[in-house]
């Protein structure tokens, strides 16, 4: 596991490299409620960064110690960590949405082919959000397995969207971020888009992966 998170670092860095090597003066054109589109691009940046390194330690720290539990009590402890994901998952989007107000018109594209774009990305993610809601659940969806291990005999969900995936989430859950740089046709939108869509699949072979396989057992692909 030291081993993975060490790539972590590395991968994150090279994915850093790569996107602020495409950042010009052209693409961080623009402001929002007096923040330039650098600042916010940055802001977008930060965030995911943030939310999947608290992600990490709280897993671990709770999965392989019970530090949360010791802390704060078992109860209050998961109620505490989902709290800080919840703000940190809806500032993905809402920070997303700023920079994509910043930037907007910084896109040279066709109109009725980024509203048709927007539309392809928002179909499998609205599915995916009632597949969850209704098959897989919420508390599952916050990792409520590294906490009560009543979860972990649990069978792996095979309906809705996770009849063709294992990994709907990291497919299709953050095909929603692009949708403000399309609709507002905004270069850096869509960069901090792909940023974000990358570095989860870190997320998911350098943490999620090897919980997967600590809680359920090895050979488990995902959920």
């Amino acid at each position: 596991m030291f081993k993975r998170q060490i790539l972590n670092y590395v991968l994150l860095a090279l994915l850093l490299a790569g996107v602020f090597t495409l950042v010009n003066d052209s693409l961080l054109a623009g402001q929002f409620i007096g923040l330039d589109t650098r600042s916010w691009f940055i802001i977008a940046i930060t965030v995911p960064i943030l939310h999947q390194l608290y992600v990490w330690f709280t897993w671990r720290a709770e999965l392989h110690h019970a530090l949360i539990s010791r802390w704060f009590g078992k109860g209050p402890g998961y109620h505490y960590y989902k709290v800080g994901f919840s703000i940190l998952i809806i500032a993905r989007p809402l920070s997303i949405i700023a920079l994509a107000l910043a930037n907007r018109g910084s896109l040279n594209l066709d109109p009725f082919i980024a509203w048709l774009l927007a539309v392809v990305l928002l179909v499998p993610s609205l599915y995916l959000g009632y597949s969850v809601a209704r098959y897989f659940g919420l508390e599952r969806a916050y990792g409520i397995d590294h906490f009560d291990e009543s979860y972990r005999n649990l069978p792996f969900v095979k309906q809705g969207i996770y009849r063709f995936t294992n990994n709907g989430m990291y497919l299709f859950g953050l095909l929603i971020l692009w949708i403000p740089g399309l609709l507002l046709f905004s270069k850096a939108a869509l960069l901090a888009a792909l940023f974000n869509h990358l570095y989860v699949w870190v997320h998911y072979y350098c943490t999620e992966l090897p919980d997967i396989h600590y809680i359920y057992g090895p050979g488990k692909a995902g959920m």
